[in-house]
């Protein structure tokens, strides 16, 4: 049986094959089913497929040529490889006969597939035969030895050079065509150019110029993003910024209002009444929990109605003569005593239910003024007058105000002190005193002059105060001084006297107002111990507050005394103690 190599068509005998070759091919148009090459004759069209075609047959030859290698005895292996090859070339070649204008790509995939077919039936028994024949051997050698043995020199494709072996053929195009592959060869002389961004490897400068610049187009357009959401995020974190101060300075402005009022309840600024609606309010809370009968609730409305249209202090908070009972205690007792100074006579006045809580610089003038009162170095300012209730002190401090005492001062109350609970310092004292021709000063203590926070210094200036003589005299001295105002933060307290103890320490005598009248009491009695002085007695170390002020009385007021007294109140500054 022969097989015709174009068709792959069998005939039984020569001269068929040569009829079948002179009516199936020569006298039709002879085409290459690769690159549609027409117009030459079977002969050159052999030679052209076998030189210029020679990688797309490649597979099946080499099989062909394995097979007849490892199975030369074999007639029924040649059979079947034979009959494999001449299918495929059957399928190739008759399909160019029949149609010229058939795609070469179309044919070759064709044919491939039934090489493949063919591959894979035998790819086990080929690999048994390359492991056994030359395992160090490589399969493009096999390949060149089988195409040196079964073709002529190769031919270039693409200038016509003819080498005299594959291996150089296939050198001679990776060299000389590069440029005209799928990638391009190291090892050739053309150069090569690296992208310094991807690294992807160029023959050409300028593609590769253009393929950075497409590089740094979309990096710019990156940053552009970036900047634009960069700005978006500076935009949200600025807006964010900005309710977040709004919202804290929302926040402060509510803790300063808060603030506000609570100071302004503190010193009685809130609006919520006087003396007279505290007063009320609280013999109500009195009688509405049993505490106070009805009766009695009327009886004091009554009073204090009457009161305070007079303006005058009803005295039912009022204890006089401890002063006297000071005297005699100490004369018989208080044999740790080395020496005692008392001001001149003082009634103690405390806090009542309308003024509880605010009341006690009201409290202390009361005290200060029925001292005053009750010496007659004062009869020319004060004649005539009685201690005044809360309302009245109130509307005192008003009219100073109004003759031009204390601007400041007045500015910081509002200008107003009726019918509220606003509280009273060292400076309204002094205004008052001033506008009743009272002459008097501050004196400031604004720092702690010894340890833990104590100020020696203030009982030495009290000492000094009330002593004229250190030495000598008697144990116990009622001197002319009236007694002293001391304010401190909070609160005041009326200064009464100065002990000195045998260890040579100091106490000071001090009346407070928040001392009810049931206490005080106490020391009137015959027989009064040393403990019911527990609550006058304070040592350097009782007092301990940051700052403290007091208001010491040296006498009386000329009218042109109290004028530029009244001038200089508009600039004001209390004596400083270092």
């Amino acid at each position: 049986m022969l097989s015709c190599d174009i068709c792959g068509e069998t005939v039984t005998s020569e001269p068929d094959m040569k009829a079948h070759l002179l009516i199936v091919h020569m006298e039709n148009e002879v085409i290459c089913p690769f690159c549609k090459l027409s117009g030459v004759n079977y002969d050159e069209m052999c030679f052209h497929i076998e030189t210029a075609h020679f990688e797309q047959n490649e597979l099946g030859r080499n099989f062909e040529r394995i097979n007849k290698i490892q199975y030369g005895t074999s007639d029924n292996r040649k059979d079947n490889t034979q009959q494999c090859r001449m299918e495929v070339n059957s399928s190739i070649h008759s399909a160019c006969a029949s149609n010229p204008k058939v795609s070469a790509q179309s044919l070759l995939k064709d044919g491939t597939l039934k090489h493949k077919a063919f591959y894979s039936e035998n790819l086990t028994e080929s690999r048994k035969f390359l492991k056994s024949k030359e395992k160090q051997c490589d399969l493009s050698k096999i390949k060149g030895s089988v195409y040196d043995t079964m073709y002529s020199p190769p031919e270039c494709p693409f200038c016509g050079k003819i080498e005299d072996c594959i291996q150089d053929m296939e050198t001679h195009v990776k060299i000389k065509h590069a440029n005209l592959l799928d990638t391009p060869v190291k090892d050739c002389d053309q150069p090569l150019y690296d992208c310094p961004m991807c690294g992807l490897i160029f023959t050409n400068y300028r593609i590769l110029q253009e393929h950075v610049e497409l590089h740094l187009e979309e990096s710019s357009f990156r940053q552009g993003m970036d900047r634009v959401q960069c700005s978006r995020d500076l935009e949200l974190a600025h807006h964010l910024q900005q309710e977040e101060d709004r919202k804290r300075r929302s926040e402060e402005s509510r803790q300063e209002r808060e603030e506000f009022q609570k100071l302004q309840r503190q010193y009685g600024l809130d609006h919520s009444g006087g003396y007279k609606q505290q007063l009320l309010r609280s013999m109500e809370r009195e009688v509405n929990s049993g505490r106070m009968h009805p009766s009695e609730f009327h009886r004091r409305k009554a009073d204090m109605m009457e009161s305070l249209a007079i303006g005058i202090d009803d005295g039912k908070t009022k204890t006089s003569g401890i002063i006297e009972a000071l005297y005699r205690y100490y004369q018989n007792a208080a044999t740790d005593v080395r020496r005692v100074w008392l001001s001149t006579a003082v009634d103690h006045f405390h806090s009542s239910f309308g003024d509880k809580g605010w009341g006690c610089g009201y409290r202390n003038f009361q005290m200060l003024l029925s001292s005053l009162l009750q010496n007659d170095a004062y009869d020319d300012c004060l004649k005539g007058m009685s201690v005044p209730c809360i309302p009245k002190i109130q509307s005192m401090i008003e009219d100073a105000w109004r003759e031009g005492f204390d601007p400041q001062g007045a500015s910081q109350l509002n200008n107003r002190l009726q019918g509220t609970k606003a509280w009273i310092g060292a400076c309204e004292i002094y205004t008052l005193l001033t506008s009743l021709r009272v002459k008097c000063h501050i004196v400031d203590f604004h720092k702690s002059t010894g340890p833990l926070g104590t100020h020696p210094r203030l009982f030495e200036w009290m000492l000094n105060y009330y002593s004229s003589e250190r030495e000598g005299g008697p144990k116990v001295v009622c001197t002319s001084k009236p007694p002293v105002y001391l304010q401190h933060q909070g609160h005041s307290r009326t200064v009464v006297g100065i002990e000195e103890r045998k260890n040579r320490t100091l106490c000071l005598l001090i009346f407070d107002p928040g001392y009810p009248s049931r206490e005080m009491q106490k020391l009137l009695k015959q027989d009064m111990e040393a403990s019911n002085l527990k609550q006058l007695r304070k040592f350097v170390g009782n007092l301990k507050h940051k700052q403290y002020q007091i208001v010491a009385v040296e006498g009386v007021l000329t009218a042109e005394e109290k004028i530029a007294r009244r001038q200089a109140s508009q600039v004001f500054t209390a004596e400083k103690i270092p």
